[in-house]
């Protein structure tokens, strides 16, 4: 049971995390436009980055839901490494990478809950 609600408590800051990141892309601050920009990606691509953010968020939240929602957030986090690592910024990789082994630990804790459950 206790595998349970700690599993519950990471995938619920998970979600917040990818709560508070939907809403810094769509109401995206000049230096984050800036950076979108020095990417190469088009002017509006904060908003698709919030949307899957935000879609993260949601399924994260629902239990029938929360592998595919720390996947969706993997495949975000790896992404935004990806960004970053592409034009040199290395150390700005950290963050997402650290993010992404979240995503995967979720992952994971939700795999076996669901294996638990049904034995």
């Amino acid at each position: 049971m206790r595998g349970h609600l700690w599993g519950n408590v990471v995938a619920w800051l998970l979600a917040a995390f990818f709560l508070v990141g939907a809403f810094g892309n769509t109401f995206v601050s000049t230096e984050i436009a800036a950076d979108y920009a020095r990417w190469g990606y088009p002017e509006n691509f904060h908003y698709l980055t919030a949307f899957l953010e935000c879609t993260t968020t949601v399924m994260l939240i629902l239990k029938p839901l929360r592998l595919y929602g720390s996947l969706l957030g993997g495949a975000v986090m790896l992404a935004a490494a990806g960004t970053v690592v592409s034009h040199g910024e290395y150390a700005h990789a950290v963050p997402p990478l650290v993010v992404l082994g979240v995503c995967a630990f979720v992952a994971v804790l939700t795999v076996r809950s669901k294996r638990s459950l049904q034995q």
